[in-house]
């Protein structure tokens, strides 16, 4: 588990901004998911026992590369909570 933040933290350091580790959103409620991506702007956080992804609060926490999408994940309470955005590649640098 360590080595998989560390793994992220090496990778992310050339990014715009670093996010940290915050747990599982299966263990929060969405407000307490929700809350934490706008907190801290970036975050990665637990999906599932072996799964992780990185949350933002918005584009500025993304590459000039990338763009937002909405971002949905399963919390104690919720089965669909929208916690705020992943960054993934933009349709315009696609064609490239």
């Amino acid at each position: 588990m360590k080595a998989v933040i560390l793994a992220l933290f090496v990778h992310g350091a050339g990014s715009a901004a670093l996010a940290q580790s915050a747990g599982s959103t299966r263990g929060l409620t969405c407000g307490q998911a929700a809350g934490t991506v706008r907190a801290r702007g970036a975050v990665v956080l637990h999906t599932g026992p072996t799964t992780y992804n990185r949350f933002v609060s918005g584009p500025g926490y993304c590459t000039h590369e990338e763009t937002t999408e909405p971002a949905w994940v399963q919390t104690a309470d919720s089965a669909q909570c929208f916690i705020g955005y992943r960054c993934r590649q933009s349709d315009l640098d696609n064609g490239r």
